[in-house]
């Protein structure tokens, strides 16, 4: 009788839980995805309002090259010896 009482409660709480979840579960998403946009918000929203560029004007950022630099340059050398 025992067992068949803990297998129950095992299905009774498995079930609820379920239940649970289904009715709790679009609340957490909406508030993590509401604690996730605040945040984005708090980050980037300092970025957009420190812009000089009025509306409607084209801004091409790029950097200049730079030709004091060897064309035959390839990279650092890195001296190396083989471990037998």
């Amino acid at each position: 009788m025992g067992l068949l009482r803990t297998i129950f409660f095992i299905l009774l709480f498995y079930y609820g839980f379920k239940f649970l979840l289904r009715l709790l579960a679009p609340f957490l998403v909406k508030k993590v995805a509401d604690t996730m946009q605040k945040k984005a918000e708090e980050q980037f929203g300092n970025q957009q309002s420190k812009s000089t560029v009025r509306e409607g004007e084209t801004v091409i950022d790029k950097a200049p090259k730079n030709n004091t630099q060897s064309k035959n340059s390839v990279g650092e050398y890195v001296d190396f010896e083989e471990i037998d």
